[in-house]
């Protein structure tokens, strides 16, 4: 991934961040306003990333919105064979699903997220996927 697309994406996280919890919406509205051009232009180029969809979608109140941004940088990430996002972003999208009682859709995006999560170093991650997991199979 380009290293300054990398850093201004976490730099507008950052800012979102403090917006939100300031309850700054202006501010808030803006930097995600410039998050999503950054995304938009960089829309299937050499600079496009999943990190940049995953992090717009983090910050999308309408979760169906918010859901079709992940498949978005799902997509992205199965191009690279990238299994942190393939990982990070189905259980994103798991969660939403659980929240809007989808809890079929919660499954199947989480046993994709489990396979993925096999090549990956992050125990944390690994475990909220098979803990989720667990919990809505009822197992």
């Amino acid at each position: 991934m380009n290293t300054k697309i990398y850093k201004e994406v976490l730099s507008l996280a950052k800012v979102l961040m403090t917006c939100a919890n300031k309850k700054d919406q202006v501010g808030f509205d803006a930097s995600y306003q410039t998050l999503l051009r950054l995304c938009e232009e960089n829309d299937g180029t050499d600079k496009d990333h999943p990190v940049q969809w995953e992090t717009l979608a983090d910050f999308t109140d309408d979760l169906e919105q918010a859901i079709a941004l992940y498949d978005k940088a799902l997509a992205k990430a199965t191009a690279i064979n990238a299994k942190d996002y393939l990982s990070s972003i189905g259980f994103s999208v798991a969660q939403l699903k659980v929240e809007l009682g989808d809890n079929a859709g919660a499954i199947a995006y989480l046993e994709q997220a489990k396979i993925h999560s096999n090549k990956i170093i992050d125990k944390e991650l690994k475990a909220d996927i098979h803990d989720l997991l667990k919990a809505l199979k009822g197992v």
